[in-house]
């Protein structure tokens, strides 16, 4: 054999014994490579073995795992949201109005005794432990269809004839007053309680129209008994007083410091113009929730939910827009009256305007 043929054989023979070496080093050994966790965290031992490397993923594979995908992430609740988003301005309105009635400089606007004429003013849901206070030309007719159905007298607000709700014989809802008084303190302390309110002058406004011209009730007392008197004793021209009343008539009376005598004569008929603290006494009584009616569509449902009978009865469907502000609407019922005879107006209802978070109507005073 050659030389150069038994240096192959040697080279061969070596080669042989330095794989058997590694083979067998394997089984006992693992040479291993620290790569630092981009995250913060320990770094990472990968292992270079044959047998360990079947079970490694890439770099990018363990980084596309650590990062959270679409569907591993928290879906947000739309509805839930909402709700939480009522709860915050709705308790945004109870701090306005707790603030405002600590404001000693509006105390004569804002206070007002816990008398039987507001106790008349607040419905009873024994059942559901809710109290409501009415205050008219806010959409209370369907609030009181709401405590209507609750009470058992009807199964759902569109059965509930428009004669019955108003006739306090026929709709069975009780009024705080008819209680003893200490059944109406029990309820005033515990039971679920709220009202509504609208900017007070487009209130006003829909006061006059529902009472002086339309009154689509037939209740000619407003046109025949009250109009009268009141046209009587703030209209400026006498020789115009065959006319029915107008709203400056109505804008002179309320404003008037000294209509106290003529409120005593018209009786429960002036709930429908009186300030919300008037009706309701809410520095005095501490309501649960204080719906807005330019927010109706929104409110109406978590007023619900927050009483607990969201799931027995539903408030009736309110038309697009309806609830809306109608600035145009104000500007044109007040355009021809005076500024005096608006700032009078305002300064009686200032009360309302700051307890409920209104504006003050600028655009009219000055």
């Amino acid at each position: 054999m050659s030389d150069t043929m038994r240096h192959h054989w040697l080279l061969v023979g070596a080669c042989g014994w330095v794989l058997l070496i590694l083979m067998f080093a394997s089984k006992f050994i693992n040479f291993n490579f620290r790569v630092p966790d981009d995250y913060g965290g320990k770094p990472e031992m990968l292992s270079w073995t044959v047998s360990a490397m079947k079970n490694v993923k890439s770099l990018a594979a363990q980084e596309s795992e650590r990062k959270p995908q679409p569907s591993d992430m928290p879906s947000a609740d739309p509805a839930s949201a909402e709700q939480s988003d009522w709860q915050a301005v709705a308790a945004e309105r109870l701090e306005l109005l707790a603030s405002v009635c600590r404001n000693a400089s509006l105390r004569n606007l804002t206070h007002t005794p816990v008398s039987k004429f507001v106790l008349d003013r607040i419905f009873v849901c024994d059942k559901h432990k809710i109290l409501f206070c009415q205050t008219p030309k806010v959409g209370n007719t369907q609030w009181k269809k709401v405590l209507i159905v609750l009470n058992g007298a009807f199964s759902t607000v569109e059965e509930i004839p428009e004669n019955v709700v108003h006739d306090h014989e026929k709709n069975g809802l009780p009024r705080l007053s008819s209680l003893s008084n200490q059944e109406i303190t029990k309820r005033l302390n515990t039971y679920f309680k709220f009202f509504i309110v609208r900017d007070p002058f487009e209130r006003l406004i829909s006061a006059f129209k529902d009472k002086f011209l339309q009154n689509p009730r037939f209740e000619p007392w407003y046109k025949h008994d009250i109009a009268p008197v009141i046209i009587r004793k703030y209209r400026k021209s006498h020789r115009e007083e065959g006319t029915g009343l107008r709203f400056e008539d109505f804008v002179r009376y309320l404003g008037d410091p000294g209509r106290r005598r003529l409120d005593r004569q018209f009786g429960d008929h002036i709930i429908h113009w009186v300030t919300y603290a008037e009706l309701c006494a809410p520095c005095d009584i501490s309501y649960s929730v204080v719906g807005h009616h330019e927010t109706l569509e929104r409110d109406a449902p978590y007023i619900l939910k927050a009483a607990g009978i969201d799931r027995l009865v539903s408030y009736p469907t309110i038309p697009p827009g309806i609830t809306r502000y109608n600035r145009t609407k104000v500007e044109r019922y007040f355009s021809g009256i005076s500024k005096r005879d608006v700032r009078r107006l305002y300064a009686r209802f200032q009360g309302d305007f700051s307890l409920f978070g209104y504006q003050q109507p600028d655009f009219l005073l000055n």
